[in-house]
Parts: structure tokens; C-alpha cells; sequence
């Protein structure tokens, strides 16, 4: 299968098809938005939109989620048409945050060493009570509120064939972080969360949590492993295997 190939079957299962526990998905004649039911936060993950079109299409999104009260994320990837639409969503106020790499991994052809024995002392989370020592590891590395992120990653977790969490510790102490979200049906995983206390970086812990949570994506049959790379994280995934697809452009706006 090819980059083109690849790249298409994303589109399809991942933005067009793809459903969440904690949203409702809505399909209009040019978007997918996902509407947030338990907090007010949305986002549109694909469009079919066109230069004579786009313009009132951003409204009415606009519009629709100003009724709502809602913050929204508005996905827009490098092959997206129009090829200027981050730039016409900055011109209705959105907020253009860092751009983003989307990394592919195929399972089939990635390096041995990732299926290799893990030497770390890596734990899969599975209690909600649990969430605490992700928490310092969040106010460790972002320093921001963890609250939201732990709501939602505790709903997530009742769902165990959706979310798979791990922590790397070191001493039993807390160090680093990462999920995988599973996705019926679909040929994909996602990678989130990767983080890991400075005081315990160069140690291989970033690698030993991507390395469990590919092991673990083999087992359930999934073919890709996708990432929204940081430039820090970047080189180091393509260093073990990850391809670049597309560059992602988060658009944040609120009403």
C-alpha cells in the first residue's frame, strides 16, 4: 500500500467514518463535526468544501456553534481543499495553533526492535483512581490544569477495547505517560500523551511506552499506528519507522 493509498484509507476511517464515545457525530453536506455532550468543546475533522463554498460553510459552522456555547477545533490537514483554508479561518478568528506532523506507522513492515521485550517498568492504568499519577507527570511537563484531560480519559476508560493507558515509573515513581485509542472496525490506532518528567528523559521511556502500546496494536490485528508528532517527538518516531503523511493545522475558535 502506498503514501496516496494510506493517506485515502485515513480520510475514510479516521475523519469521515470515525465515532467517539463522548461526542455526537454529525455529518452536513460539507462537514464531520463532533459535538461535545458532556463538555462544551467540539471539532470538525473533515469538510467537502470548494472556493465557492467555503466561505458560508465557515459561518454557518460558526453560527451553529455559537448557538451551542461551544469552543470548536476546526482539523484542517495540508491536502484539504480549499489549499488556503487555515488562512480563510484566520480571517473569521480562529486561532491558528503550531502546525503538526501526522506520522504513519505500518505494523507490518515496523522495526523488530519494537517488539522486542520491554526492560522498563511499564504499567498499563486501569482504575480511574490511578489517573493521580498521570497527573504529576502532566503538571510536571505542561503545567496546566489536568482536570479535563483526566474527565475525559476516566469516562474513556470504561470503555477498556477503546483506550489502553500506560506509565513508565522509575524508583515506583511516576515518570512518564501514553495512550492508545482503538477504533472498531478500522485499520487504525492513535497515539496520544506521549510525556515524560525531565528529570527522567534519555532513559529510553518515550520509546518503551510506544514499544507496548505496538505490541499491544499487533496483537488486536491493527495494521497503522498514527501520530499528531510535535517537532519535538517527530525525529524520533521517523527515526523508528513512523512516515510522514500530511501537515496538520489545529484552528481553535470560541464563541
Amino acid at each position: 500500500m502506498n503514501t496516496d493509498q494510506i493517506l485515502a484509507l485515513f480520510d475514510q476511517e479516521q475523519r469521515r467514518e470515525v465515532e467517539y464515545s463522548d461526542v455526537r457525530r454529525e455529518v452536513t453536506p460539507a462537514t464531520v463535526r463532533h459535538v461535545g455532550l458532556h463538555h462544551p468543546e467540539s471539532f470538525i475533522i473533515y469538510t467537502w468544501l470548494t472556493p465557492e463554498n467555503v466561505e458560508a460553510v465557515i459561518q454557518a459552522e460558526m453560527d451553529y456553534f455559537t448557538r451551542l456555547g461551544h469552543t470548536v477545533e476546526w482539523k484542517v490537514y495540508q491536502h484539504d481543499s480549499p489549499p488556503d483554508l487555515q488562512d480563510r479561518l484566520a480571517a473569521h478568528g480562529f486561532e491558528i495553533e503550531e502546525p503538526e506532523a501526522l506520522l504513519i506507522l505500518d505494523l507490518e513492515t515496523a522495526p523488530a526492535t519494537l517488539f522486542q521485550p520491554i526492560p522498563h517498568d511499564v504499567r498499563r492504568i486501569t482504575d480511574p483512581g490511578q489517573l493521580d499519577d498521570l497527573a504529576v507527570i502532566h503538571a510536571g511537563v505542561w503545567d496546566d490544569d489536568f482536570s479535563p484531560l483526566a474527565e475525559r480519559l476516566a469516562h474513556d476508560l470504561q470503555q477498556p477495547d477503546h483506550l489502553s493507558i500506560y506509565a513508565a515509573y522509575v524508583d515506583d515513581a511516576p515518570a512518564s505517560t501514553a495512550w492508545i485509542y482503538f477504533h472498531p472496525g478500522s485499520q487504525f490506532a492513535s497515539l496520544w500523551g506521549g510525556s515524560t518528567l525531565p528529570a527522567y528523559r534519555g532513559r529510553g521511556l518515550y520509546r518503551a511506552l510506544l514499544a507496548v502500546r505496538a505490541q499491544e496494536a499487533r496483537r488486536r490485528g491493527v495494521r497503522f499506528l498514527t501520530v499528531d508528532a510535535s517537532p519535538m517527538s517527530r525525529p524520533i518516531l521517523q527515526s523508528l519507522g513512523f512516515q510522514w503523511l500530511s501537515t496538520i493545522y489545529p484552528c481553535k475558535w470560541s464563541a
